[in-house]
C-alpha cells in the first residue's frame, strides 16, 4: 500500500479524547491531528516522538491531518486503523499473500447477519469471509491483541465462526504494523479475556488465524511475513 501523497513529519505533543493529537510540524507550528485509533494506543505512545501526518483529501474537515505513524524503538508503528483494511484488501487482490493467494473475485465491506466482515473472496472451489484487525501494542517480543476491551471484535469472531459452520473459509486477519522485535502473536488475556477466549474458541472451530507483519515507512506499508500465532502467554 503506498500513500497517495507526501506525508509532514513533525512530533508528538499529546494525544486526548481519544480521536485527537497535537502535533508539533517542522515549521514550529503545532496543529491538531485525527486519530483514527481508538484503543489505548498502549506501548505506541512516546510524548516527543517523531510522527507523520497524512494531509485531509476534504478542504473543509476540521482537522487538516490524519495520523499515520510514530516511532517507536527507532522503528515505524503504524497506527491508522484504515489502512489495514486497504493493505489488506490490495494483498489479497494481488496475491501476494501465501494461503491467501488464490481467490479471482475480492470485495471489500461485505455484510454476513448482522456483521459487516472486511473483505469477501471466492474462486471456483470456495468462498472465503475475511476479518481484518490492526495491531499495534506489544509487550517483549510479543504482538497482541486488543489493546482495550472489544465486544465488536468478538461479535466478528462469532460471525466467523457462524460462517465456517455453513461450509464458508473462514479467516482472522491480524495486521501487525510494527517490525521492533516482535517475533509472536497472541490474544491480550489480561486486557480483554472474552476476546481471547473467543479467538482460541475460534480457532477451535476452524477459523484462519493469520497474522501477518507489516513493514511501516513513509513511503508505503508492506506485508513482510507471517508471525507464528500461540495462544497464551
Amino acid at each position: 500500500m503506498n500513500f497517495s501523497f507526501p506525508l509532514v513529519h513533525g512530533t508528538l505533543v499529546k494525544r486526548y479524547k481519544r480521536f485527537l493529537a497535537d502535533v508539533k510540524l517542522d515549521d514550529g507550528s503545532v496543529i491538531t491531528a485525527h486519530c483514527t485509533n481508538s484503543g489505548s494506543m498502549k506501548s505506541c505512545l512516546e510524548t516527543g516522538a517523531e510522527v507523520y501526518l497524512s494531509p485531509a483529501a476534504d478542504p473543509n474537515r476540521k482537522t487538516k491531518f490524519t495520523w499515520e505513524m510514530i516511532k517507536i524503538n527507532n522503528s515505524w508503528v503504524g497506527i491508522n486503523t484504515s489502512n489495514p483494511n486497504t493493505l489488506a484488501f490490495e494483498a489479497i487482490r494481488n496475491r501476494s499473500i501465501p494461503g491467501l493467494d488464490m481467490y479471482q473475485y475480492v470485495k471489500r465491506e461485505v455484510k454476513f447477519d448482522e456483521s459487516r466482515l472486511d473483505i469477501y473472496a471466492e474462486n471456483e472451489n470456495e468462498r472465503c469471509a475475511i476479518e481484518v484487525k490492526n495491531v499495534t501494542l506489544k509487550e517483549g517480543d510479543w504482538a497482541l491483541f486488543p489493546d482495550a476491551k472489544t465486544e465488536r471484535g468478538l461479535k466478528h469472531l462469532k460471525t466467523l465462526i457462524r460462517l465456517k459452520e455453513s461450509g464458508m473459509r473462514a479467516v482472522m486477519l491480524f495486521v501487525i504494523q510494527r517490525t521492533d522485535e516482535v517475533n509472536v502473536f497472541g490474544p491480550a488475556t489480561e486486557i480483554d479475556p472474552d476476546y481471547a477466549k473467543g479467538l482460541l474458541e475460534a480457532e477451535k472451530n476452524g477459523v484462519e488465524i493469520f497474522p501477518m507483519q507489516a513493514l511501516v515507512t513513509p513511503q508505503e506499508i508492506k506485508f513482510i511475513k507471517k508471525l507464528p500465532f500461540v495462544s497464551a502467554l
